[in-house]
């Protein structure tokens, strides 16, 4: 008796250790680094763009990847659709049309997540 207590006592370990084998496998989350530059000049295109990574992986098929763009103290927001341009980036063009301070905002949904980094720049 004490022989099958022993063994299932062992199977109970080996099968609780692959358990939490798997759930540091899952630990990875949503990335995304915003790659704006700080400064930009008004009434030229420009590149708004964010790295999108799930743990190691570079994600190169997100379900959603929008920028978000407003200018300080005025309500209209504009949203474009970024496209992926290889290793995990994801692109917009855009063009400031006034000088002053904007924020971007990278609403960007994958596996299952979604992830919204923001960056404030200066229009000049």
């Amino acid at each position: 008796m004490k022989k099958w207590l022993l063994l299932f006592v062992f199977a109970l370990l080996v099968v609780a250790g692959c358990a939490n084998k798997a759930e540091e496998e899952e630990l990875a989350y949503l990335d995304v680094k915003m790659a704006v530059e700080e400064k930009l000049p008004a009434n030229e295109e420009v590149e708004l763009a964010c790295f999108v990574t799930y743990g190691d992986e570079k994600v190169t098929d997100a379900s959603e990847v929008k920028f978000e763009v407003w200018k300080h103290g005025d309500d209209n927001r504009e949203k474009i659709e970024g496209k992926h341009a290889g290793d995990g980036k994801y692109v917009a063009r855009y063009t400031f049309e006034t000088k002053g301070t904007y924020t971007v905002v990278a609403h960007v949904t994958a596996k299952n997540m979604h992830n919204m980094p923001k960056v404030d720049i200066v229009v000049e």
